[in-house]
């Protein structure tokens, strides 16, 4: 396979902090200083969360603003910056696509669950999702069962999801039941998924990698970090983001995949490989 492989790390999510691990970056100097590792280490793009001041997950233009040029000053464009959407109980709708507009970031995760909870969320969705479409920035789907990578396609067929532009991500296991992820979980969307959208997947848990790598072997794309997984394959606690992403791309030297990137990302998203 010479399709490249996009590897994007998501360096801490909404719910983790530092007690958790203490190289979790929260403030926008600690996330630009992950960023110069993690680009150094193989990632294409960053899967960015920003926190408020009592260090809770916050959809806020302006607390963006600030980590988004603060990992510019660093590392330039060496890394395509992807905002968050998450609406972690704590954000409707219209609040997700309000902040999207405002802040007009270069590439936007999107919940399907979440952005079109319902037949009477479409309307409103339909016409963000065209607005993305024609402002340029590049959405990722988020999915979380075969059965929402169903509905994926049902909208887009209907035309409330645009073509062309956009990635989809399969998560594997659950963060709130504290199931991890595991590489069998991928066979599902995988029968679901018309192959026509690049996909990759995402992996609560410690078998982050190995999900990681089957991903990367059957023609997917990656995203790991501490958002999901706080340790390496051997179960040892990984000292930062960067050697999350340093084991995907040893993974990928061995299957034979170069990687994507920034620069090839915002060329439009990599199609998957063919495997075999």
């Amino acid at each position: 396979m010479s399709t490249p492989l996009a590897i994007t790390v998501a360096p801490n999510g909404a719910r983790r902090t530092q007690a958790d691990h203490p190289s979790l970056p929260m403030e926008p100097a600690e996330l630009a200083e992950t960023a110069v590792a993690c680009a150094d280490a193989g990632a294409a793009m960053l899967h960015l969360h920003v926190r408020d001041e009592a260090g809770r997950h916050v959809l806020d233009p302006i607390r963006y603003g600030e980590a988004v040029t603060a990992i510019r000053r660093r590392i330039g464009d060496r890394l395509v910056i992807q905002v968050t959407t998450e609406a972690v109980g704590r954000y409707s709708p219209t609040e997700q696509m309000a902040v999207v507009r405002t802040l007009r970031p270069e590439a936007v995760s999107l919940a399907v669950a979440e952005i079109l909870p319902d037949a009477a969320a479409e309307p409103a969705a339909a016409d963000f999702l065209a607005w993305l479409a024609r402002t340029g920035i590049q959405p990722q789907y988020i999915l979380y069962s075969a059965d929402e990578v169903r509905r994926f396609h049902e909208l887009r067929a209907r035309g409330i999801i645009p073509p062309g532009g956009h990635g989809v991500l399969f998560v594997l296991g659950r963060y709130r039941q504290e199931r991890g992820g595991d590489p069998l979980d991928l066979i599902d969307f995988l029968a679901a998924h018309d192959g026509r959208t690049p996909w990759a997947v995402c992996a609560f848990g410690p078998r982050e990698h190995a999900c990681a790598v089957a991903a990367a072997a059957l023609g997917g794309h990656v995203r790991v970090g501490f958002e999901n997984n706080l340790q390496l394959r051997d179960g040892s606690v990984a000292p930062d983001n960067a050697a999350l992403v340093t084991q995907v791309r040893e993974a990928a030297a061995a299957l034979g995949r170069p990687l994507a990137t920034a620069d090839l990302l915002r060329a439009g998203p990599p199609e998957s490989a063919s495997v075999g």
